[in-house]
């Protein structure tokens, strides 16, 4: 098992690779080309430029995330072949530098969705929430900005400003889109992109939709255990299969993650693994918390006893994190708490090994 922390760049984060280079049992970083736009094909030097700086502090270039779908891909336009051609090209980018792993998702214009950057927690601290009811009485043409304000400066991943032009074009285009339209739309993709993968055995690692819901009245086809069955059958090959996040999975409650990771049809496409908390308030109200699992609604010992039991050894990284001790970061993505998950997780998964693992 390969624990990672997740960078944007020295221009983007405010958490170096010297830091992260520091936290004990972390080996390795996921990083992607933020500066590229969506739709347009990675080249090897631009690749390869991101790995040297990487390695040379001394970590691995584990995986990536995210190469973004274009929105063509997933409306089924006709420019959609101009797009996943470049998808392969920036696939084969990746290949050719000896990277293994994409994460990705196939959300409908919004990419995770928050109704609060920084809720205040009792103990000082503040984490990222999500309130069903606030999200009902939203513009959605005004999350683009809301997210903006919230974010400290930095650029969110899937909510890049330049996006935000496009929201009222993309709500028209979406309209009549069904959620099999955009399975169907998705299994196009996966048979274009599948040889390349096969060729550099690249696993794609689809991630699920953040919260597993639909929001403001796009499909949404990432949100269950049976949704995480019907893409498995998308496309045999085995480079086809998943981000387990424990986070966006969870956050719908009929999901039972152990049971989850243990399905036949899903456990060997597990290929990367985000593990954290949330705290359920109410139903569709919840806000994330610690990783430890008292701290939070899910038991984070038997999720990571599950990945013992199915052999699981691929990239795990623990995902978002609380704002501690007075850090200003990238909303969820500061350096303390996401250093003490990981702490904790390597502590779960040392306590299993030692007893009997998957007994």
């Amino acid at each position: 098992m390969e624990m990672t922390l997740r960078w944007y760049g020295k221009d983007l984060d405010s958490v170096t690779l010297e830091q992260i280079r520091q936290i004990p049992g972390v080996t390795g970083v996921i990083s992607s080309l933020h500066k590229v736009p969506c739709g347009v094909a990675w080249t090897y030097e631009q690749v390869k430029e991101l790995k040297d700086e990487i390695e040379a502090a001394g970590l691995k270039l584990s995986g990536i995330e995210s190469i973004n779908v274009h929105e063509d891909i997933k409306l089924g336009a006709p420019t959609r072949d101009y797009y996943i051609e470049n998808y392969r090209k920036s696939l084969e980018a990746c290949g050719q530098n000896d990277i293994h792993l994409v994460c990705y998702n196939f959300m409908p214009i919004f990419d995770w969705t928050r109704t609060d950057l920084a809720m205040p927690l009792s103990d000082g601290s503040n984490a990222l929430a999500y309130d069903s009811n606030l999200i009902d009485g939203i513009d959605p043409n005004t999350m683009f900005e809301r997210m903006e304000n919230a974010s400290g400066g930095f650029i969110l991943p899937g909510w890049e400003p330049e996006r935000k032009d496009e929201i009222k074009e993309l709500f028209e285009k979406y309209k009549g889109v069904t959620a099999d339209d955009l399975m169907n739309n998705f299994k196009y993709f996966l048979d274009g992109i599948m040889p390349v993968c096969e060729k550099y055995q690249i696993k794609m690692a689809v991630h699920p939709d953040d919260p597993a819901w639909s929001v403001f009245g796009l499909p949404r086809i990432v949100t269950s255990e049976k949704a995480l069955e019907k893409i498995a059958s998308l496309n045999d090959s085995i480079y086809n299969g998943f981000t387990f996040c424990t986070g966006s999975l969870g956050s719908n409650r009929e999901n039972d993650l152990p049971a989850c990771i243990r399905n036949p049809k899903i456990a060997p496409r597990i290929h990367f693994a985000h593990l954290r908390n949330i705290k359920f308030e109410a139903p569709g109200v919840f806000h994330e918390s610690s990783h430890l699992s008292s701290d939070g609604s899910f038991d984070m010992y038997e999720i990571c006893k599950a990945l013992k039991e199915i052999g699981f050894d691929g990239v795990v990284r623990p995902d978002h994190g609380r704002m501690i001790w007075g850090e200003k970061a990238r909303p969820g993505y500061g350096l303390y708490d996401r250093a003490l998950g990981v702490a904790y997780l390597n502590g779960l998964f040392e306590a299993i090994d030692k007893n009997g693992g998957c007994r």
